[in-house]
């Protein structure tokens, strides 16, 4: 069950789409496209890699799918999120 969510996160677009969700909001894929300069394909792949790993959760809006952090992960699997966040977030305090 881990395997999964470290390869999601392995990808560094994926990464950043997580790090963006991690503000505990809902974000559309058009907004993640924006910032993480992603057509919509790749963005919708990169999303659908997340949600399968039970990462994230989708909602339809419209024409637009909006994501956020899956609510009702499994505590390993929340574990390890948490983990990989506070490694990023060591990571660019000590780059900066």
């Amino acid at each position: 069950m881990i395997l999964p969510v470290l390869s999601a996160l392995a990808e560094p677009t994926r990464l950043a789409a997580i790090l963006r969700l991690a503000d505990g909001r809902e974000h559309c894929v058009c907004a993640l496209m924006a910032a993480l300069d992603a057509t919509q394909s790749r963005m919708s792949r990169h999303m659908q890699a997340l949600k399968q790993a039970g990462l994230v959760v989708d909602r339809r809006d419209a024409q637009w799918v909006r994501y956020r952090l899956n609510p009702e992960m499994p505590p390993e699997i929340r574990a390890v999120l948490r983990a990989v966040l506070d490694a990023a977030a060591a990571s660019e305090r000590n780059a900066a």
